[in-house]
């Protein structure tokens, strides 16, 4: 019983912050959708550099995109 305890405990802690960090990145991406300035900053931390045209491209770009884990499943070959 005190191994099983540590060995649960861990594995919960694990799936638990796994969920935790998918929403939380999934909230930040939501926001950034919105927040040119947010995505700007994001841009500069990669080592780009974007100007107003290819920003609203990018924009263009998250908007399309669905947000993963939103009703999305995993599609079915065949």
């Amino acid at each position: 019983m005190n191994i099983v305890i540590p060995i649960v405990t861990l594995i919960v802690g694990l799936v638990a912050g796994f969920f935790i960090g998918a929403f939380y990145l999934r909230k930040q991406l939501e926001k950034m959708q919105n927040d040119p300035e947010m995505l700007q900053k994001m841009a500069k931390q990669m080592g780009y550099n974007l100007n107003s045209k290819q920003m609203q491209r990018a924009q263009q770009m998250m908007k399309n995109q669905p947000m993963p884990g939103k009703g999305q499943g995993r599609k079915r070959k065949g």
